[in-house]
C-alpha cells in the first residue's frame, strides 16, 4: 500500500472527503517527521516505533576515486516492529 492508496482507503471507510482524507494522512506523516526532527521517539504501541540513531563524523574514502573525504555527523531514523504487528503478519490466513 502506498500513500495514495492509504488516502483512498481512508476515504472509502469513513465519511471523509478525498480532500479531508488527504489532509489527515499528510498531517499524520508530517507530525511523525517533525517529532523525529526534534529528536523525539515516535511509537504506536504494539505496532511500531521510530527512534533516531546518531552517528559521529568520520574520515572515509570515496570508493570510485580513492580520495579521502570527511563524512559529516548525521542522525538517521530507525524502525522497530512491535509484537502485535509481528503477530498479525505471521498469523496464517483462514
Amino acid at each position: 500500500m502506498n500513500k495514495l492508496e492509504l488516502i483512498e482507503m481512508l476515504k472509502n471507510r469513513s465519511s471523509l472527503t478525498l480532500d479531508e482524507a488527504t489532509k489527515v494522512v499528510n498531517l499524520f506523516f508530517s507530525e511523525i517527521a517533525l517529532a523525529l526532527q526534534n529528536g523525539e521517539r515516535v511509537e504506536l504501541r504494539g505496532l511500531w516505533s521510530f527512534h533516531l540513531k546518531k552517528y559521529k563524523s568520520y574520515t572515509g574514502r570515496n570508493p570510485k576515486t580513492g580520495k579521502i573525504v570527511q563524512v559529516a555527523s548525521k542522525r538517521l531514523p530507525f524502525f522497530k516492529c512491535g509484537k502485535e504487528l509481528k503477530d498479525r503478519v505471521n498469523f496464517p490466513p483462514n
